[in-house]
């Protein structure tokens, strides 16, 4: 029933893994840079050196959460929706039409909900970040 979010979330894990290996080497570069522009009387580097992986606090998880939250609200409002509207929900014989529609209507909700939840993540951070 839920086999369209299988590519979407495959692709979604393996951009995320290209991603992350590519900044562990950024990272590793930055931190060689680093070593290099140590004061030579002390351990600690100057404090005019820019981060490049970027700041202390990140807002990850309240992203992925965010996320999971708003897709876990679209299927439920998928499921109400479906069951309120499409006749014959419950039953094994569905045709063509019937089945499509269902995708349509859980997969409009996910990517819809799912999207909200990322735009309340976004709106969260500016509101943290700014105190």
């Amino acid at each position: 029933m839920i086999d369209f979010i299988m590519v979407p979330a495959v692709m979604t894990i393996i951009t995320l893994g290209v991603y992350k290996l590519f900044e562990l080497f950024v990272c590793k570069k930055e931190r060689i840079m680093l070593i290099e522009k140590m004061d030579e009387r002390g351990l600690f580097p100057r404090m005019d050196v820019p981060k490049l992986c970027g700041s202390s606090f990140s807002f990850a998880a309240l992203k992925i959460g965010c996320l999971l939250v708003g897709m876990g609200l679209g299927i439920l409002l998928g499921y109400l929706i479906c069951y309120a509207t499409v006749p014959d929900y419950f039953t094994a014989n569905r045709d063509w039409m019937y089945r499509e529609t269902v995708s349509l209507i859980y997969g409009a909700c996910v990517l819809g909900v799912g999207g909200i939840g990322l735009i309340a993540a976004f709106i969260i951070e500016l509101k943290l970040s700014k105190k």
